[in-house]
């Protein structure tokens, strides 16, 4: 019995065993398993930003006009909180003012000096002027050019100089035009850089001179989108104002029409000279060739007539007949 309770215990302590060596076998198959899945997606998303960055690269040689990151802070920038959406602060946007305003003063002289200190003391700088002087109604039109922070005080300063008669002003909005000149200000840079790098491995005078082709255009194209860049950059940092400065007796645009007999009168009057006017401007102008042909013309017609006369023979002039008398009767 005791030889059999032995056995028995031996069975047992070797099935256990097993059982322990199975268990610890397949924990380890598991955990395997895991760590190769664990490694595989730690090695696929360390791939996938050095993916990316080569397709983004490829894009940005390759491609016209890329998508643009928009930039913290600058116009069209994303709000903070991962929403997404512009930011719409007036601060962060690029506005163009333009004015025009017509100012009736007592001196448009001085009234113009006026002005043009006003406006060199807010740090900007007369564009433009044109003066038509004739005392009273003496008019001056000046284009002014100020910085667009002080565009409104400036308005409001130029219409004390006398008594405001109009005021137009108008804005536009150049944010956008300006976030696409930037895009495709970056492409073109790109495009001229990969010109420029296929330039220089060039082998072949045919390669290379359909290489400086294409990178002369690619450069001008560059230029052209710079250039207009700085136009709205210009136009964005300094507003325009149109200021007319008009006398006391200057007349307005705007002033109606008179109409009338008297009117009418005037105005055919007026055609009348002005039509005679260029009927003797015409005459004035045609007489010195009529002179100049119409004399000698005339000196020959009178020559040859007189020739015609004098070649001409006489006829003789011939005795009527005698009627015989009548005889008386006896």
């Amino acid at each position: 019995m005791t030889t059999m309770g032995a056995g028995m215990d031996g069975q047992v302590v070797r099935r256990r065993g097993t059982l322990l060596a199975a268990t610890a076998l397949a924990a380890a198959l598991v955990l395997t398993g895991c760590g190769a899945d664990g490694s595989g997606s730690a090695d696929t998303a360390a791939e996938a930003p050095a993916i990316g960055d080569a397709a983004q690269r490829d894009n940005a040689v390759g491609a016209p006009e890329p998508a643009v990151e928009p930039q913290k802070g600058g116009a069209g920038a994303p709000q903070e909180g991962g929403t997404g959406a512009p930011d719409l602060r007036i601060d962060q946007r690029a506005i163009i003012y333009t004015g025009s305003m017509r100012v009736q003063v007592n001196n448009v002289d001085a009234a113009a000096r006026d002005l043009s200190a006003l406006v060199t003391r807010s740090g900007g700088f007369i564009g433009g002027d044109q003066r038509r002087s004739a005392e009273a109604d003496a008019v001056a039109e000046l284009q002014v050019r100020v910085p667009a922070e002080k565009f409104t005080a400036v308005v409001d300063e130029i219409a004390k100089l006398g008594t405001q008669q109009s005021r137009e002003i108008s804005t536009e909005d150049a944010t956008e035009a300006i976030v696409d000149l930037d895009a495709r200000i970056t492409s073109q840079r790109a495009r001229v850089e990969s010109a420029r790098r296929l330039l220089a491995r060039a082998t072949s005078i045919t390669d290379l001179v359909s290489l400086e082709n294409e990178l002369g255009r690619r450069e001008a194209d560059l230029a052209s989108l710079e250039a207009k860049k700085r136009r709205l950059a210009d136009l964005t940092a300094l507003s325009t104002i149109t200021v007319t400065l008009a006398g006391p007796a200057a007349k307005t645009g705007e002033e109606k029409t008179e109409t009338g007999f008297l009117v009418g009168l005037k105005g055919g009057w007026k055609a009348f000279v002005a039509s005679m006017t260029v009927l003797l401007t015409v005459l004035g102008a045609l007489l010195p060739w009529l002179v100049a042909f119409g004399v000698p013309v005339a000196v020959l017609l009178l020559v040859l007539r007189r020739r015609k006369k004098t070649s001409t023979p006489t006829a003789p002039v011939s005795a009527p007949p005698q009627v015989p008398a009548a005889r008386s009767a006896p």
